[in-house]
Formats: structure tokens, C-alpha cells, sequence
């Protein structure tokens, strides 16, 4: 690392973004993932940049809809894929490595295809994921754990084994018989089988040992037993010593081919786990994007930065101030001031912080619209790095800092300076920090510094380009707020505090007397504006308030209006579907009615009862037909009496009428409403002032000579006026008398009006059994008011 490099890197620890590279390692799933995000490094090229923070937003966004794709059981398998296809051998533990890798890459690409329609600039990094199922499976087969292959290898291992186990089966079979004999157990020290250096033998009492004969493996470390291979086992036991160093070098060809087939896809494994580990490494700074609620920052290169609700990310989300931060859009120089501990530092490192995150592809605990710059280089001194071993004071410590800040410095840089000038001389501290900003003003670079000096206030409040800030402070509660306040100077407050800790009031008073009248006067100034700012901050705050409710109403008026709509649709719907199934009902009551009256047709006579029940039915048709619920009636007088042809209104059904006939009594009145007749109370009938309508007669009709013998028949019949009962007996009897008299053609009249006395005469007509056709009228012949009606001969 060479010396540039080692300043870059003093400057970001300064920051603390090291901390936040951690944070991102630990949502790492894997050493290598977690290694390359410790050594992040901020972009300083915008393209570049703009696509590390591309990359974070989109899988961000994956994650929302999808969930995080699990990364775990990524290892590094470089090194052995390497040597596997250097022609090296690989170990069962190296194998299985490759294996869960090759799992890894299959269970993410299976991942992605569940997003397959949305593209992303991660989609190159997916493609270069490439599983290989075939190898997968052929490890799979092959190894069982880390230290056992499966017997599934191969067929020759698999043979290998069966006669091992049998040679084992056979060994313990002598074995067993021995120490289960009567005559042989009293010289065993324990009735078990065990091994010693690979081979089967039983422990006999060292005092009988010529009594078992065979060979001695060991003895125990008191000398009391001995383990011994009993002569009947020896050749079993050779026997499976050669077949085991058949299965080691079986084994041992087993993974030499398949370490080959590993190096056949050396490439593709390589590629494929390098781009799971970047993957890995992206999903994790989308990871603490969430924790963070963090936002997709814009960016630019001109130096503008404008952080809105800003936090910063290593402070506890549940005590942090969200603040406002900008600089380098007005203006390119923020002078912070204000009391210690009020946030000065914290401000300047938020913005550093926040920059240097963005560079390095990280999403910002900032509100939405919020913008950052990339820089060349970020240049920050804050803290106090003072020297005993190199004789540097707190001042001479932050001078070598700004020394090496104004050679660095140019129109790419952002600069950070905590307490510039301070140390030293008031005065001259005061002048040396304001030479310092005027240097790195002209080199064009973007800065913030805080200080105590009230001679820097005043240089921001003379220099165009240079703005106040402070860091708002509760004197009240001797607490700060953290807001950063932009455009105003901050005051120290060292009076009111120390007062407020409990000084003497007459040591503040000598205090004051003491400041020069100048800087009374500037702190009069700053502390007026202060008041001013807090005022128009709480009218601010009150016309937020009031807009958000206004806000509320008209959302909330929306929402009603919605459901609204909502309920009239629905209502509606439902109203269709009673209407439908009104019109079926009244079809159906109809067809019922007219096959009644074609029964009474045949019978050729109605007795009173019939007669009586069909005009009952025919009122219920009209009840179903125009259901409208009765309404409660007023108070109401008639202007005149009534008489036949009057208008009127039948009040509890909403439906109008004809006077056809008033009785002696005056009381109930005859009513033609539709195609009912029907007789009402004279106070539910209301006169509507309209044109007296001319009652016809009950049958009119026009007789016509046929030249027949017999005389006196009818072409025409008029039914205009009648009720759809009495029409329709009229009808039959015309008709019959019409055949009677040997006609082929007359014609039915039955008016206009709504209709419901031509549909019911054409739905008889279509039943009768003297009506060949029939067919509406034509100009000249009365048009839809009439029926020509054509005989059968």
C-alpha cells in the first residue's frame, strides 16, 4: 500500500466507514463475500458509481418481491479446481466442497427464475451461474462424508466390499464359536472379539496363552493379557487385509478420474463461484439497505449534495435526529457553528459518511429526492490526533492535516474540517482558518467546517458562496437537538449554560462586561434572529400541520367518494338482477294466465268465481310488474270534484290513471291505470292539471256488409279502452263469428299506448286455432296500432 493509498484510507476511517464495510460483512454469507466487503473502495468515477448503486437498488427490489436467494454453503474452491485441472488428485472433503457450491449456483439460478420477466443490471452476473447437474450428481455418488466413499462409485468397489464383508462375516463367525466354548472360555480374560493393528483377535489370559494358539498383536500395559489371532482366523483376516488394500487403490482410481472430470470444468466453476460471491456481496449490501430504511440516492459528479432526513447509520435508528444537509448548490462553503456536543461533528461526518457510501455502491438512510456527489478524493480532519511520541500538540497535529489537505485539494475534492484554527490564538486561529478556506474556495472544492470563532460567522455572512449553519440547542433543557440549521449562525451559549449549571449570577455579569461591545452586539444580532427563526419554524410547523390535515380531508373525501361509487355499482348490479328476475316471474305468470284463458276459450262461458279470480290475478301481474312501494299520504283536498276523463294520479303506487266512471256515491272511483281497471278511494287519488282524456266506449266496432246470406258480420273489432281479460274474450267471439262468415282477413284495433294490450292480443292470436298469420299494420292501415289477422280456410 503505497503512501496515497495510506492517507485515502486514514481519511475514510475518520468517517468510520470501515464500521459500515463490517455491517455489510456481516450480512456476507461467505468468508470471501465478507472479505471483499471489509475492502470496498469508493468509486470515483460516476458511471461506475451510478452501476454499483444500480446493481444494490435492483437487488434490493428482488428481494422485496422475491426474498433473498440463500447463498449458504458458498466455500472457496479455487485452489482445488485449480489443481484438479493441474492434474492433481482431490481429497473427499474438497469434493464435497465442489459439490455444495455446484448446489449453491443451482438453488440461486432456480431463485432467479422466478423472476425471470424482470430485468436488472444483475442479469450478466445470473447468466455467468452456471450448474452443472451431471457433476453434481457424479460427486453425489461417489462420496458419502469426509471420510467414506459410497459404494455406488463403482461396480468393482461395490464387488470389493461384498467380499470383505464376507470375509469379515467368516472371521467373527470362528470367533464367536471360540469364545463361546465351554472349554475355551476359562482362558479368555473377557468373552469379546476385538482388532488389533486391523485384524481379529480375542484377549487370553497371559497364563494361557500356549493354550489358544496363534499369533500375539499386543499385550496390555499390565502384562495380564494377551490379544491373540487364533491359528482358524489368520487366513480370513490375510484375506481381508489384501481385499482392503484392494478397495484403497480401487478408491484411489475412483478419485483420480473423477478429480479429472472436476478439472474438466475448472473454468466454468471458477466463473460461476466468482460471480456467486459478488452476487452474495450486492444481496448484502441490499440486506443492510433494510435495516438501514434506506433510499436509492441520484448522483452527480458537479459537487452538489443534498441530503434530506438524513441519519447517521452508526448511530441508534431509535435516537437519532434526522437532519437536512446541503451544500455545494447555493453554496460551496458550509461554516457550521454552535455549543460542543451539539452535533457539529456529527453533521460534517454524516456528510462525508453518506458520500463515501454511495461511492462504494451502498444505499443511504436518507428520504427519498436526497442527492450526492462523486468525488476524486474526500479530505477530512476531524479529531484530535495529537502526538506525544512525535512532539505534535492538538494544533500542530491539525495543521499537518490541513497542510496535506491544501496540497491534495482541487475542484474534484470534498473537504471536512472540524474546529479549523483552533488551538491556538483565538484570533489568529481565526484568521488562519479563514485563509484556509479562502485557499481551498479558490481550488474549487466543496466545504464544511465548524468553529467557534465569531469571526468566521461573519466571514460566511460577507462572502458570497460561503453560508452559516448550526446545530440547534435547547438552553432550556441544556440539551441539543441535532437539527442542523442552514442559513443561521450558530451562538456557544457558554453563558447561559454555565449559568444554568449553577455559576454565580455576578460571574456572568462580570463575564459580559468583559466582551468586547462588538461581539455583544453580533451575539444581540444572531440571538434576535434566532427568536425570528423559531418563530416562523413553529408558523412553519402549524401550516404543516394544517396542510396535512386539509390533506387528510380530501383523502379521506376520495375514499368516500370511491366507496360510494363502489356501493352504487354494487347496488346497482343487484337492482339488475332483481329486475331480471321480475321479468322472468311476470313471463312466467303471463304464459300461465293465457293458458288459463285459452281453458276458459274452449269452455266458451266464465262463471262469476272465475271470472273474479282471473281479475285478481291480473291486478297481482300488475303489482309484480311496476313493484313501487306505497307511499304515506298527506293531507290533501281535490280542487274540483272529478269526472270521467280526468288524469289522475293513484298516490300510494306512483302510477297514473284514467277516471272511467264515477258511481252514485262519488266514492270509490273507477280507474284505468295500464291495462287494469280497478276501483280506488277518492283520497288516494291526486288530479294532475293535463287535457280531459275522451273515454271510448266499451266495444266500439264497424260493421261491414260481406254480401253474405247471413249478414251483419264484422271485418274490424276495436278494443281500444278495454282490459286485457275482456279484449281477449272479445277476440274469441269476433274470430268465430269472423269464420262464420267465410272472411280471410279483418283486423284487430288495439292502440299504441304502452304496448301491453298488443303483446297479450299477438300472444293469443299465436295459440288460436282459426289464425293462419297475423301481422302489425302499415301506413294507411293504422301502423303499429293494429293487428291484420289472416284465416285458415
Amino acid at each position: 500500500m503505497n503512501q496515497q493509498t495510506e492517507v485515502k484510507q486514514k481519511y475514510l476511517h475518520a468517517l468510520e466507514l470501515d464500521k459500515i464495510l463490517h455491517m455489510v460483512a456481516q450480512h456476507g454469507s461467505c468468508e470471501d463475500s465478507r472479505v471483499l466487503a471489509q475492502s470496498l473502495q469508493p468509486a470515483t468515477d460516476l458511471e461506475r458509481a451510478q452501476h454499483l448503486l444500480t446493481e444494490t437498488d435492483d437487488a434490493y427490489i428482488l428481494m422485496a418481491r422475491f426474498g433473498a436467494p440463500s447463498f449458504h454453503g458458498l466455500v472457496n474452491i479455487v485452489n482445488p479446481v485449480r489443481r484438479a485441472e493441474a492434474g492433481g488428485v482431490l481429497n473427499l472433503t474438497e469434493l464435497l466442497r465442489i459439490r455444495s457450491v455446484l448446489q449453491v449456483l443451482k438453488n440461486v439460478v432456480k431463485w432467479r427464475s422466478k423472476s425471470e420477466g424482470m430485468k436488472t443490471s444483475l442479469d450478466p452476473r445470473f447468466g455467468n451461474l452456471q450448474p452443472n447437474q451431471y457433476l453434481e450428481n457424479r460427486i453425489g455418488l461417489t462420496v458419502l462424508s469426509e471420510e467414506e466413499v459410497a459404494d455406488t462409485a463403482s461396480p468393482e468397489l461395490q464387488s470389493i466390499r461384498r467380499r470383505i464383508q464376507r470375509a469379515e462375516a467368516k472371521a467373527r463367525e470362528h470367533l464367536d464359536a471360540l469364545i463361546h466354548s465351554l472349554t475355551k472360555q476359562k482362558y479368555l480374560q473377557e468373552q469379546i472379539v476385538t482388532m488389533r493393528s486391523g485384524r481379529y483377535v480375542v484377549p487370553v489370559k497371559a497364563e494361557y496363552r500356549s493354550e489358544i494358539p496363534g499369533l500375539v498383536h499386543d499385550t496390555s500395559s499390565s502384562g495380564a493379557t494377551v490379544f491373540v489371532e487364533p491359528m482358524s482366523v489368520v487366513e480370513a483376516n490375510n484375506e481381508i487385509r489384501v481385499l482392503q488394500a484392494e478397495e484403497k487403490e480401487e478408491i484411489e482410481r475412483i478419485l483420480t478420474a473423477l478429480s479429472a472430470e472436476v478439472g474438466s470444468f475448472a473454468g466454468e466453476l471458477c466463473t460461476g463461484y466468482r460471480m456467486a460471491v459478488e452476487l452474495d456481496l450486492i444481496f448484502a449490501k441490499a440486506s443492510l439497505a433494510y435495516e438501514m430504511k434506506a433510499t436509492m440516492p441520484k448522483l452527480n459528479d458537479q459537487g452538489r449534495i443534498l441530503l434530506r432526513q438524513s441519519r447517521h447509520p452508526l448511530i441508534d435508528s431509535k435516537k437519532v435526529v434526522p437532519t437536512d444537509i446541503s451544500l455545494g448548490i447555493d453554496f460551496d462553503t458550509l461554516i457550521i457553528t454552535g455549543p460542543n456536543t451539539g452535533g457539529k461533528t456529527v453533521a460534517l461526518k454524516t456528510t462525508g459518511l453518506l458520500c463515501a457510501m454511495a461511492m462504494c455502491g451502498l444505499m443511504l438512510p436518507v428520504a427519498q429526492e436526497s442527492e450526492v456527489s462523486v468525488f476524486d478524493q474526500i479530505l477530512v480532519d476531524i479529531g484530535d490526533e495529537q502526538s506525544i511520541e512525535q512532539s505534535l500538540s492538538t494544533f500542530s497535529a491539525h495543521m499537518t492535516n490541513q497542510i496535506s489537505i491544501l496540497k491534495n485539494a482541487d475542484a474534484h475534492s470534498l473537504v471536512l474540517m472540524d474546529e479549523v484554527g483552533a488551538g491556538t490564538d483565538p484570533i489568529e486561529g481565526a484568521a488562519l482558518g479563514i485563509a484556509i478556506i479562502e485557499e481551498l474556495r479558490q481550488k474549487g472544492a466543496r466545504i464544511g467546517v465548524t468553529t467557534h470563532y465569531a469571526e468566521l460567522k461573519e466571514f460566511a455572512l460577507q462572502t458570497d458562496g460561503v453560508e452559516n449553519g448550526c446545530c440547534e440547542f435547547d438552553v432550556a433543557t441544556l440539551r441539543p437537538t441535532y437539527r442542523l440549521l442552514i442559513g443561521v449562525p450558530g451562538r456557544s451559549n457558554a453563558f447561559a449554560i454555565s449559568l444554568k449549571l449553577g455559576i454565580e449570577p455576578s460571574i456572568i455579569d462580570r463575564a459580559k462586561e468583559l466582551v468586547s461591545a462588538e461581539n455583544s452586539r453580533f451575539e444581540t444580532v444572531v440571538e434576535s434572529l434566532e427568536e425570528q427563526r423559531q418563530s416562523l419554524e413553529r408558523e412553519r410547523q402549524e401550516a404543516q400541520a394544517l396542510r396535512q390535515k386539509a390533506q387528510s380531508l380530501v383523502e379521506e373525501a376520495q375514499a368516500e367518494k370511491e366507496r360510494s361509487a363502489q356501493y352504487a355499482a354494487k347496488e346497482l348490479e343487484v337492482a339488475q338482477r332483481q329486475a331480471s328476475n321480475l321479468v322472468s316471474r311476470t313471463r312466467a305468470q303471463i304464459d300461465s294466465l293465457m293458458d288459463e284463458l285459452e281453458a276458459v276459450k274452449k269452455e266458451k262461458h266464465l262463471s262469476s268465481v272465475q271470472k273474479m279470480q282471473i281479475n285478481s290475478r291480473l291486478r297481482n301481474l300488475e303489482q309484480t310488474a311496476d313493484p313501487v312501494r306505497q307511499r304515506k299520504k298527506g293531507v290533501y283536498t281535490l280542487p274540483r270534484p272529478l269526472k270521467v276523463g280526468d288524469t289522475v294520479l293513484i298516490f300510494d303506487i306512483d302510477k297514473k290513471g284514467i277516471v272511467t266512471e264515477i258511481p252514485a256515491g262519488g266514492d270509490p272511483v273507477t280507474v284505468q291505470a295500464g291495462i287494469v281497471k280497478t276501483r280506488v278511494p277518492l283520497s288516494n287519488l291526486r288530479l294532475l292539471e293535463e287535457e280531459q282524456v275522451k273515454v271510448p266506449k266499451r266495444t266500439v266496432t264497424k260493421r261491414v256488409s260481406t254480401g253474405s246470406a247471413r249478414g251483419g258480420s264484422m271485418s274490424e273489432l276495436d278494443l281500444r279502452g278495454e282490459t286485457v281479460l275482456d279484449a281477449l274474450l272479445d277476440v274469441d267471439r269476433f274470430l268465430d263469428s269472423a269464420q262464420l262468415n267465410g272472411l280471410n282477413q279483418v283486423t284487430i284495433i288495439h292502440g299504441k299506448g304502452t304496448g301491453a294490450l298488443r303483446k297479450a292480443v299477438q300472444d293469443h292470436l299465436k295459440r288460436h286455432s282459426a289464425v293462419k298469420s297475423y301481422r302489425l299494420g302499415v301506413f294507411g292501415e293504422g301502423e303499429s296500432g293494429v293487428t291484420i289477422v289472416e284465416l285458415k280456410k
